[in-house]
């Protein structure tokens, strides 16, 4: 009797295991084209950077086979009998069942937003609820008839896109690109990222107040200097308030990091360092929801991952003014602000410029060269109270 109490406690244990690693609704395991819960809910649009992908975190469906793009944004892949099909990126498997209209099916949902779609297969080597990795074998290749292929698709908030946004077919690789995908009403659409990230010129610039100096601090020669000591309280504000540096500027994880992360929670107000004008004010690549700050000071300010954006380009701001909201948008695991100080375009440590640590302004004089690194010494005016900085203005 104990031995038969022990076999089905290990049974009801197996089962509710089981259960616990489908993280998908009775809906989602049936259905093909069904939206994606929160894909949208810290931003109406967000990119996916296919450029910084490593050469395994993708995979071609079948690499052997013969990829042909039909009209309905589905892709026939033929291929032999017997042959692998592949997890093209990591992710989840959302649905494994054999559906009505397209046989044995699987469906993949990734952590950058996209679903991928594999049908006709003869055999699915993986369940609902299983993670996979690029290039893990999923299914046995299937077709029908006499003929053996992969009914293959890629998906957006549960709608088919144009493979040939993401896909070379015929050499079976990523294009090097990234995608825009924003919410317009019911529907999503899916654009290319051009770049030129910093040429911001044009219509902002024409719209900067005589008080602001040319956007090139250098023009007067090979270096410019600021004094932080005599910029009064009133004139500058911490961005992020309450802050804690999550990732520091320089080296990480093998990659050069470009700005300070700060984090405090969802949605938080994030101010404008100090007067200036909005020079950009989108979705760009990894960064996500971004905006830069064209300053008199001579320095750019720039603030991402943002939820949302408050300001638009041409916009004049003024220190402590509410700019945006802490998000996770572009390439980002958690909510939390992506803080960049540049001169000229040109990304440079922002602890040169503030005190991180106790949110307020550094009494430094810091010297920018046009060729050269920047140096930083003791100011000889007395500093202002240093207190951390006017914020709140709505």
């Amino acid at each position: 009797m104990r031995r038969i109490y022990l076999i089905l406690s290990f049974v009801i244990c197996h089962l509710a295991s089981g259960v616990a690693q489908t993280e998908f609704s009775a809906l989602e395991q049936q259905k093909i084209s069904i939206k994606t819960p929160g894909l949208f809910d810290q931003s109406d649009a967000f990119t996916v950077d296919f450029t910084l992908l490593k050469p395994d975190e993708f995979c071609f469906p079948l690499p052997v086979g013969k990829a042909e793009a039909r009209s309905d944004y589905n892709v026939e892949i033929t291929t032999t009998k017997g042959d692998a099909v592949k997890a093209m990126f990591d992710g989840d498997v959302r649905m494994s069942w054999n559906h009505p209209k397209f046989g044995r099916i699987i469906v993949l949902r990734h952590d950058n937003g996209l679903e991928t779609v594999y049908g006709r297969n003869a055999e699915n080597r993986v369940r609902v609820g299983d993670h996979v990795k690029a290039g893990q074998t999923i299914a046995i290749v299937g077709g029908e008839a006499d003929r053996v292929y992969c009914e293959f698709a890629i998906m957006v908030d549960g709608a088919r896109i144009n493979p040939a946004m993401i896909l070379d077919l015929t050499r079976k690789r990523l294009l090097q690109k990234t995608i825009l995908c924003r919410r317009e009403g019911k529907r999503v659409r899916v654009t290319t990222v051009e770049p030129d990230p910093w040429d911001v010129a044009s219509t902002a610039e024409k719209t900067l107040d005589s008080r602001l100096k040319p956007s090139d601090p250098f023009k007067g020669g090979s270096k410019f200097t600021i004094d932080l000591a005599a910029i009064p309280e009133g004139q500058w504000c911490y961005p992020l308030p309450g802050a804690k540096v999550i990732s520091p500027y320089g080296a990480r994880g093998g990659r050069g990091h470009s700005g300070t992360d700060l984090k405090t929670k969802p949605n938080d107000p994030i101010y404008a360092a100090f007067d200036g004008v909005v020079t950009m004010s989108q979705v760009f690549y990894g960064y996500g929801n971004c905006i830069v700050l064209r300053h008199a000071n001579g320095l750019e300010t720039l603030y991402s991952h943002n939820s949302k954006n408050l300001v638009k380009v041409g916009d004049q701001v003024k220190c402590g003014q509410k700019i945006a909201l802490t998000g996770r948008t572009g390439r980002a695991s958690t909510e939390h602000l992506h803080f960049e100080i540049r001169v000229n375009g040109r990304h440079y440590n922002s602890n040169m410029i503030f005190d991180h640590a106790n949110h307020k302004l550094l009494d430094k004089k810091v010297t920018f060269y046009k060729n050269g690194s920047p140096t930083a010494r003791a100011s000889k005016k007395k500093a202002p109270a240093r207190r951390k900085g006017r914020r709140g203005r709505k």
